[in-house]
């Protein structure tokens, strides 16, 4: 049977490959796929107005509006972004999603980051509801052009600096936007980041995946990751709510409804051009790692640049990592923090762990920073006292 489908995935694979030769510049750039999402229920405002339901649930007021970063990758780029608390004079806290999401699926967190000080949410180029460029083939080009259209971002919101925050993908261009900028960034958190590790010599030998799975991914490789979501035309919204349907229930208690608005909206974030998509697919090796991991640069951090490193007790990102960069940056301040009972997706899994731990950098450096007019509440819970079901989060530090 397997052997069946497997020819069959090839034939198709040759087909699409076959044709991507003619069809460079009609879909996307990387990652090629035909035009699923041409029948797909998706649009612009489908996607607002899910995103709206989503944060309607939030106490705090935000302005949502477009940054117009001029041609960056496109031809007029702009960033959907979502402003909290603009007001304060603490150091504003900038939040970069992961692969596939988008703003709204911070609901659970930005009450609580928001409380005190500035919070920018952002779309990435390429994602959600921000323009949908078509990137370079190249993944060194590629994120170059997400690193300049962060700086293009942080200029015209006239941000001096800030905290910056990264999930997943997010977490390697916030690591790789600190390297290049460092005078911007005052303290660099990654929350269960990809891209950091260099792949294993053989990642099949490594997993021990057997020949079907191997044949399978091969003649997948060409595609973006989402594919089956577009592929699934109208019924895609109904495929994400049963094969995330884990994903969707971490929201059942904070959003009324979300067994049906959270699958709309991430359907709309992903029916759409794949633009971001096939940034990824350029970077990306094996899909699991990057091309250029960011731990083969790491050196290039800023000894002044804080760093914390954030990652799930059950996630697939190995946290391994985060104590290898710990030792190497020795002149550098590194906090690991590995949540319990948190999957890849930390920030919903242990949304009050998150927080108090994103909150404790913040508050830090506030005392740090000699210009910060803001009071520090001492009442704060500290990262290193947080428990959770009974068990005390795993802490190192070094701060040398």
């Amino acid at each position: 049977m397997f052997v069946s489908v497997a020819a069959a995935l090839f034939l198709i694979g040759a087909a699409f490959a076959m044709t991507r030769r003619n069809k460079r510049n009609s879909v996307e750039t990387n990652g090629w796929e035909p035009g699923w999402y041409n029948w797909s229920k998706s649009s612009a405002a489908l996607l607002g107005s899910a995103e709206k339901r989503i944060l309607s649930s939030l106490r705090t007021s935000y302005n949502g509006r477009y940054i117009d970063i001029g041609p960056i990758v496109g031809d007029g780029d702009k960033v959907w972004t979502l402003s909290f608390n603009e007001t304060s004079e603490k150091t504003p806290l900038v939040l970069l999603h992961g692969l596939g999401a988008g703003v709204a699926l911070w609901v659970m967190n930005l009450d609580e980051l928001a409380d005190n000080r500035p919070v920018h949410a952002i779309d990435l180029l390429g994602f959600g509801r921000s323009s949908r460029p078509s990137f370079s083939l190249d993944g060194k080009v590629v994120e170059m052009q997400m690193v300049t259209f962060l700086e293009e971002w942080r200029r015209k919101m006239k941000l001096d600096n800030f905290i910056l925050l990264g999930h997943s993908l997010g977490g390697f261009l916030a690591a790789s936007y600190t390297m290049q900028y460092p005078e911007r960034v005052k303290h660099l958190i990654l929350a269960d980041a990809w891209g950091i590790p260099e792949s294993p010599p053989n990642v099949f030998e490594y997993y021990k995946l057997p020949m079907w799975v191997r044949m399978i991914f091969y003649v997948l490789r060409p595609l973006n990751p989402l594919w089956p979501l577009r592929a699934a035309g109208p019924w895609g919204e109904s495929l994400v709510g049963k094969a995330r349907a884990n994903l969707v229930a971490k929201f059942a208690s904070f959003l009324p409804q979300a067994e049906d608005v959270i699958p709309q909206y991430i359907h709309q974030c992903n029916s759409q051009k794949p633009s971001g998509e096939s940034a990824f697919h350029a970077m990306m090796h094996m899909w699991a790692f990057a091309k250029i991991p960011i731990v083969r640069r790491m050196h290039r951090l800023d000894s002044n640049t804080r760093l914390t490193m954030l990652f799930g007790a059950k996630s697939w990102v190995d946290s391994s990592i985060g104590y290898s960069i710990q030792k190497d940056l020795r002149n550098s301040t590194v906090d690991v923090h590995i949540i319990p009972e948190a999957g890849h997706h930390v920030y919903l899994d242990q949304p009050e762990i998150f927080n108090k731990f994103v909150l404790d950098v913040c508050y830090c450096e506030d005392e740090i920073d000699p210009n910060s007019q803001s009071n520090v509440d001492n009442s704060a819970v500290k990262s290193d006292d947080v428990k959770s079901n009974g068990n005390i989060l795993i802490s190192k530090n070094i701060d040398k």
